[in-house]
C-alpha cells in the first residue's frame, strides 16, 4: 500500500512538473511568431495569441496551431496545442496565419492551408505552383479543439492559389475576405466572398476588390518582375462609420501595412487606397484588437526576414475617423 502511495504521488509530481513545463511563463520578446492573431476573451480576462505548429506522425508532417494565454500582454504562458489537421483532411500540410473569431456563440478558425503538392503542371510564373487556399474550423471553446466541417474543403476555389482568409460580418451576413496569391498572378489580388449563416461554406460568386499595385506606396517584392504581394487583410470600422482595410505589401522599407477605405462604407467596395502605409518599418501581417483597458491596439510581426527573428510587436493606434495613426509601442523590450 505504502508502495502505492509513493508511486502515486510520483506520478502526481512529474504531471505538476509537466503541466508547468507546458505553461512556462515567458515574455512576448522570446516567442518566435509570424502573422500574430489576439483574442481577448473578456469573460476570462485572457488574451489568447495563436500561432502555426506542424507535428510529426510516421515522417510524415501535419498542420496544426497552438495557443498562448496572457492578462497583460507582455507576460504569456504556453504554448498549447489547440488543433491538429486531420489526416483525411483535403489537405494536411503547414497551417499559416491562423486567425480565431467568435460568431453566433462559436469560434471560428480561419487557416489558411499549405502544402508541397505542385498543382497545375508544377511552376507558375517561374514559382512552384502548389495547392494553397484557407480552410475554416470551428470549436465551442477559443482553446479548441477545432475541427473541420463535413467536406473538408476550403472556402477559397481550390483551383487558385490563396491565403489568409479572415471574417467580416455586415448588415447581419457574413463575408470572408481573402488573398488571390501573387505567386500565380504577378499582381496580387483582395477578393471577397460570402459566406453561409453557419460558415459552413460560401454563398455566391468571389469578387475582386483591388490589386495589390493600386497602392500608390508599393514597390513590389521584385524590381525586375514588380512582383506585387497582397497579404494579411483584416477590416475595422472607425468612430465615424468609415470601412477600412488594413492589408500588407512591400514599400520602400521593406514589409509594410497599408490601408485602404471603401468609398460607399460597404464591404463591397468600391476600394480606393490611401497614400501612407500604418507601419512601414519591414513587419506587417497586422491585425486589430481593443485590450480590456479599452485602447485600440494593432499586433504585427516585425522584422520580416531572416526566419527566427519575427516577434510580436504591439503598438496603440488612434482613431482618427477617416484614418488610423500609429502611437507607441505597448509592449516592451
Amino acid at each position: 500500500m505504502r508502495k502505492t502511495i509513493l508511486s502515486l504521488l510520483a506520478l502526481l509530481c512529474f504531471s505538476g512538473v509537466e503541466a508547468q513545463s507546458q505553461t512556462q511563463s515567458r515574455k512576448i520578446q522570446d516567442i518566435n511568431i509570424r502573422d500574430p492573431f489576439i483574442l481577448p476573451v473578456e469573460k476570462e480576462g485572457v488574451y489568447y495569441m495563436y500561432a502555426s505548429s506542424s507535428t510529426q506522425h510516421e515522417g510524415k508532417y501535419y498542420g496544426g496551431m497552438v495557443a498562448y494565454k496572457s492578462r497583460d500582454l507582455e507576460n504569456w504562458e504556453g504554448p498549447v496545442r489547440i488543433f491538429d489537421v486531420a489526416h483525411d483532411n483535403w489537405i494536411t500540410g503547414g497551417v499559416w496565419a491562423p486567425e480565431v473569431h467568435k460568431y453566433k456563440g462559436k469560434y471560428y478558425l480561419f487557416a489558411t492551408m499549405n502544402t508541397d503538392i505542385t498543382w497545375k503542371g508544377g511552376t507558375c510564373n517561374g514559382a512552384k505552383y502548389t495547392l494553397r487556399g484557407t480552410q475554416i474550423f470551428w470549436s465551442k471553446s477559443p482553446e479548441g479543439p477545432f475541427v473541420a466541417f463535413e467536406d473538408k474543403m476550403p472556402a477559397t476555389p481550390i483551383d487558385h492559389m490563396c491565403l489568409d482568409g479572415t471574417l467580416w460580418v455586415e448588415d447581419s451576413r457574413p463575408y470572408m475576405i481573402y488573398c488571390h496569391e501573387w505567386v500565380e498572378l504577378l499582381d496580387g489580388e483582395m477578393k471577397l466572398v460570402e459566406l453561409k449563416k453557419d460558415l459552413s461554406a460560401t454563398v455566391g460568386e468571389h469578387v475582386r476588390l483591388f490589386s495589390a499595385s493600386a497602392a500608390p506606396w508599393g514597390t513590389g517584392s521584385n524590381i525586375e518582375q514588380k512582383n506585387f504581394v497582397t497579404d494579411g487583410c483584416f477590416l475595422y470600422r472607425t468612430k465615424t462609420g468609415k470601412l477600412l482595410m488594413i492589408w500588407s505589401s512591400f514599400g520602400k522599407d521593406g514589409y509594410a501595412v497599408g490601408i485602404a477605405e471603401s468609398i460607399t462604407g460597404k464591404v463591397i467596395g468600391p476600394w480606393r487606397q490611401q497614400t501612407k502605409p500604418l507601419y512601414e518599418k519591414h513587419g506587417g501581417h497586422g491585425m486589430i484588437f481593443r485590450d480590456f483597458e479599452g485602447r485600440l491596439c494593432l499586433v504585427l510581426h516585425a522584422p520580416n526576414s531572416p526566419s527566427g527573428k519575427e516577434r510580436a510587436h504591439i503598438f496603440e493606434i488612434e482613431d482618427l475617423g477617416e484614418t488610423l495613426r500609429l502611437k507607441g509601442e505597448i509592449t516592451k523590450y
